[in-house]
């Protein structure tokens, strides 16, 4: 529902992702006037959703977990507390489509031991490491999940509600380097060396982040190994698709006096005194002030972009802007005729590896999201969803250089979406005339409705020498930044947990104990 602009609150959200929504519900719930402003049509960033012709897609994330059982994702915390409930429908595993041949990757304890032993060229030597590196992962996922992420802020208080936690933080504290470095010290700490689980490790990191293990957070990767393993362990999909998670977040915003404003894109940011004051829109160059606080749910690049020249010292600008970053996506979405077509076999979710070597390469590692396997309700009666994508991995440049609509730009979509197509025909050999609707995103797609930098996946760090930047990134007094180029980094829990804390340093601390 469109609603009035008004003129002045007290915090101003740029950007209708997960991360911005998050800190936008929290903040309003909390009595804050909040106004948010998404230059998209659609709310949900990178995780919007959108319907061609009664076929309902997601646009990005495919695969989710803690919304249905312990422990909690954090945006089901978020949900929580803003008096959300999204219907989920639980699964318990996903297929692998690999070099060797194909195998289902179940969730719980024992299952992948046996996938391990079957394909590992020691198998006891290497059913050993990955018991060793479980007991690890599970220690390391003990101390981080002792710190709830409803106990984070950013500012000079930042310590005090970790204190109701203090046998916690000093076990965390502990751990901190292994937490906060690349997975392959853990893996180093327990003698991995089998070569298919390094490959697996890999992979799962690249799922996780769009980079190999090296790039990867240990705290990222212990997790979702000790959530993956633990018995009980289920996958879950929201009934409707992705975008009911976003719906209920937007309810979450406006039940509580937030507004949400589509199509209005954020031209500048207002700077006076050395202070963020609000924001001026790019249509009619309306001026919205901000009492309290600014909050960017942009990606960094972009957000520095969004203040007036010389607002911000030359070093700080500079050291945002060189952020490295990942490539970006490569998008096919299908809505097929499923008449006659055999599912009783198939998955609501594949990973397709072409090659174990270089793992991150372009078109090598791939997903497939069959959500109508699900939820019928997705596509039109007797008809399917299928979503395949490559995240972290299509080059931006050989895009950029061809105008969007020119002859070279859509023989690029052709020719780079021709894997995509191939990957899907290993499990509906006959796609392409089942094919109603064929939607290739590239990634000039991703940069321009977005509003990514060269349409990246999220930041590269070298985990050995450098941390993910914190909320107050951008040293400027009322401004603070959410999302997956802010810590703890990219994911739908990651970017949840950025906006907690987002919202939780513009909380009076005492109120913030309550709530911790």
């Amino acid at each position: 529902m469109k609603q009035n602009i008004d003129d002045e609150c007290d915090i101003v959200v740029i950007g209708a992702g997960i991360g911005g929504l998050c800190c936008a519900g929290l903040l309003a719930k909390e009595g804050y006037s909040v106004q948010v402003f998404e230059s998209h049509t659609i709310p949900g960033g990178c995780a919007h959703s959108f319907v061609r012709e009664g076929f309902h897609f997601d646009s990005g994330p495919t695969i989710y977990a803690g919304f249905s059982r312990e422990p909690s994702n954090p945006l089901k915390t978020v949900l929580d507390r803003l008096g959300e409930d999204v219907p989920m429908i639980e699964y318990d595993g996903w297929g692998m489509l690999t070099p060797e041949g194909p195998f289902k990757f179940t969730m719980g304890p024992a299952p992948f031991r046996a996938e391990l032993r079957r394909r590992a060229a020691d198998p006891e030597r290497a059913l050993a490491e990955f018991d060793r590196l479980l007991a690890r992962s599970q220690e390391l996922h003990g101390a981080a999940m002792g710190l709830p992420a409803s106990a984070l802020r950013a500012d000079g208080w930042a310590a005090l509600p970790l204190l109701k936690y203090l046998p916690q933080l000093l076990r965390a504290a502990g751990e901190a380097r292994t937490l906060q470095g690349p997975f392959t010290d853990v893996m180093a700490e327990v003698g991995v060396t089998d070569k298919f689980l390094t490959d697996w490790l890999n992979a799962l990191a690249f799922s996780l982040s769009g980079l190999e293990a090296d790039g990867t957070m240990g705290a990222a990767m212990a997790y979702t190994l000790a959530d993956l393993h633990r018995e009980g362990a289920c996958l879950d999909y929201p009934r409707g698709g992705g975008g009911t998670l976003i719906e209920a977040l937007v309810r979450g915003v406006e039940k509580h006096g937030g507004k949400l404003h589509l199509g209005k894109h954020v031209e500048e940011i207002l700077v006076e005194g050395g202070r963020a004051a609000g924001v001026r829109l790019r249509s009619g160059g309306r001026n919205v002030r901000a009492r309290r606080a600014v909050v960017s749910n942009a990606p960094v690049w972009n957000t520095v972009d969004l203040f007036p020249p010389g607002a911000l010292p030359a070093d700080v600008a500079t050291a945002a802007k060189d952020i490295p970053k990942t490539e970006s996506y490569l998008h096919l979405h299908l809505g097929i005729d499923g008449t006659g077509l055999d599912t009783s076999g198939l998955h609501p979710h594949y990973t397709v590896i072409n090659s174990w070597e270089g793992i991150a390469d372009p078109l090598n590692m791939m997903a497939i999201s069959f959500p109508t396997l699900l939820d019928p309700s997705l596509a039109p009666e007797g008809c399917h969803v299928i979503h395949a994508y490559c995240a972290g991995n299509e080059p931006y440049g050989i895009w950029a250089e061809h105008p969007r609509g020119s002859p070279e730009y859509e023989r690029l979509k052709q020719e780079r979406g021709e894997a995509l197509w191939r990957a899907v025909e290993r499990i509906v050999p006959d796609v392409r005339q089942r094919a109603k609707v064929a939607l290739v995103g590239s990634p000039v797609t991703h940069a321009r409705f977005l509003r990514r930098a060269d349409g990246t996946y999220g930041p590269v760090f070298d985990l050995q020498t450098q941390k993910f930047p914190q909320p107050d990134v951008i040293p400027m007094e009322g401004f603070l930044c959410c999302g997956d180029s802010i810590s703890p980094g990219i994911g739908v829990p990651a970017v949840a947990v950025s906006g907690m804390n987002a919202a939780h340093t513009l909380m009076p601390v005492w109120r913030h104990l309550v709530l911790a």
